[in-house]
């Protein structure tokens, strides 16, 4: 029988990897774009699991909208990137500098 306490540290390490992926690779937009991904997924993770063991509906429902807001921001960031990588060559962060205001 897996226990809530196992899907917690399963949250946690999902978490965990999505902070190292932003902090170790601040050079790739992609790579920063997926761990912020990874990191939502791991709150769903947490809202579902707090639902299912509370017999309260009202986490998965929540779930539904970030999934929504996930998948605009996924559609939107790519864009982005797409066209970073028309006009300047690359989706380095470090060369992409003259963006500054």
């Amino acid at each position: 029988m897996v226990d809530i306490i196992h899907y917690l540290i399963l949250s946690g390490v999902l978490f965990a990897i999505s902070i190292a992926g932003i902090i170790l690779n601040r050079k790739n937009v992609l790579i920063i774009l997926m761990s912020i991904e990874l990191m939502l997924l791991a709150v769903n993770l947490n809202f579902i699991i707090f639902s299912h063991f509370l017999n309260d509906l009202s986490g998965q429902i929540f779930v539904f909208f970030i999934l929504t807001v996930a998948a605009a921001e996924s559609a939107i960031g790519l864009a982005i990137i797409i066209i970073l990588y028309r006009n300047h060559g690359t989706i380095n962060v470090e060369k992409l500098s003259g963006l500054k205001g």
